[in-house]
């Protein structure tokens, strides 16, 4: 029903910045509350960064507080991730999601209704 797509990832260099970009089909963007997740190799999807409908409050995982920062352009049916000050350790396949109902839980993957096919950052040292 909803497709995303994520782009903006890369290979950087420890320190640096990467801005991750996920665009979604259809209207009904502006009803979803929206996420960013990312999984390592050999490890569990984890928690990101979410944002509410409105883009009014951010929530972020402890590890990213103070560098990275989501935001959405509802018009553009778009939500970012600006991730600046970038770590060996943020190396990822990230996804953005999109939560159709809303939920508190917004850390859990399975509260979300639609996920992207993710989109690869590698942090250098």
């Amino acid at each position: 029903q909803v497709q995303l797509v994520e782009s903006g990832g890369g290979l950087v260099q420890a320190g640096g910045s990467l801005r991750l970009s996920c665009v979604a089909s259809g209207r009904t963007f502006t009803s979803y509350a929206m996420g960013w997740f990312r999984q390592a190799p050999g490890k569990d999807r984890e928690f990101v960064a979410a944002i509410s409908v409105g883009g009014g409050s951010t929530f972020y995982e402890d590890s990213v507080k103070g560098r990275f920062t989501i935001s959405r352009d509802n018009a553009k049916n778009t939500v970012y991730l600006q991730m600046n000050k970038l770590k060996p350790e943020d190396t990822a396949v990230y996804y953005c999601a999109a939560d159709r109902y809303g939920s508190s839980r917004y850390t859990l993957v399975n509260e979300y209704d639609y996920w992207g096919q993710g989109t690869q950052v590698t942090v250098s040292s």
